[in-house]
């Protein structure tokens, strides 16, 4: 199996992590500026139900609201990069990884995080359509099904990244005694 990350070569993969870091970054801190408050997007997304989406809606004004919808179409912005962030994380651990099966997991974390754009994606169009005032099934429910798998796959691939980190500093750790 085969990742088109994996086309990136070794001595620049670091600078392509780090640049994606930057902006990873950046995006995130601007999200605490332009989505509402309370309830925040989060508990939008997990809504899950039509009365659920419908309480926190109401619980927003007009302007928290404008923020809503801004956050959702400035996610599409942030989708691309936390996934391949992520997912050159999880290939760069599979190559560190000395069992075909970790490898062959890593890589498939790694196509799982593109995946878990996807779920975004989808996730959005939904609260889109809640926002805009079609708080009806099956909305709430796939958004809600959409951010599961979406928050699954980003952790499967934080922990799969942070274990392939332990394992390559304990390896050159032992290699150096």
């Amino acid at each position: 199996m085969r990742h088109p990350l994996e086309a990136i070569p070794h001595g620049k993969r670091l600078v392509v992590f780090l640049v994606l870091l930057a902006v990873f970054l950046i995006i995130t801190i601007g999200f605490r500026f332009i989505g509402p408050a309370e309830p925040n997007i989060l508990d939008f997304e997990l809504a899950g139900t039509n009365d659920r989406a419908t309480q926190i809606i109401n619980a927003w004004d007009m302007q928290d609201r404008i923020r809503a919808g801004f956050n959702l179409g400035f996610d599409y912005l942030y989708m691309p990069v936390y996934s391949t962030l992520i997912a050159l994380a999880c290939v760069w651990g599979a190559s560190v990884m000395a069992s075909r099966k970790w490898r062959t997991t890593g890589l498939l974390l790694g196509w799982g995080l593109w995946a878990a754009a996807l779920f975004d994606a989808v996730e959005n169009v939904a609260l889109i359509v809640i926002l805009f005032g079609t708080v009806a099934a099956p909305y709430p429910q796939m958004a809600q099904v959409c951010a599961i798998l979406k928050f699954g796959l980003i952790v499967l691939g934080l922990v799969f990244a942070a274990v392939a980190a332990v394992m390559y500093l304990v390896r050159k750790s032992t290699r150096r005694a």
